[in-house]
């Protein structure tokens, strides 16, 4: 990876505060039950924060921080069902990119072929292939 995902899920996560209003305090206790336990009550913790991006998918900085705490799962625990709700979530957040970071963007991008990786699934079709040459690379 060309950045740390820890240090990115800090950032987005500080940067979601905005976005959560009223959630925000939850939204903390959460993830410090989340960084500072490990087994059952980590798991639980992670999994009251993925239920509350689903609540708010506008919060976007709160969507990235989901994806890059995922990541922090697969290297916790590699189990496929961590690479597929980093894909679902990956997949869904790059689905559009207006109103979004752009480091997020690119970082985010990294991370989802990372998850298709760790699926096999980093073959790709002709119809993708495609998709890719001529979608805009940025610029003017």
């Amino acid at each position: 990876m060309r950045f740390d995902p820890a240090l990115a899920a800090q950032d987005a996560f500080h940067q979601a505060e905005v976005e959560l209003g009223s959630d925000w305090d939850t939204a903390v206790e959460l993830e410090d039950t989340f960084s500072s336990n490990a087994g059952t009550t980590a798991r639980e913790a992670y999994e009251g924060l993925l239920t509350m991006a689903q609540r708010c998918p506008n919060a976007h900085s709160f969507q990235a921080f989901c994806i890059y705490i995922t990541w922090q799962q697969v290297t916790e625990e590699t189990i496929a069902r961590h690479f597929e709700t980093g894909l679902r979530l990956s997949e869904a957040y790059l689905a559009s990119r207006e109103g979004k970071s752009p480091r997020d963007i690119e970082c985010i991008t990294e991370l989802h072929r990372s998850f298709r990786a760790g699926l096999g699934l980093e073959e790709q079709d002709e119809l993708q292939i495609e998709f890719k040459r001529d979608t805009p690379k940025g610029g003017d």
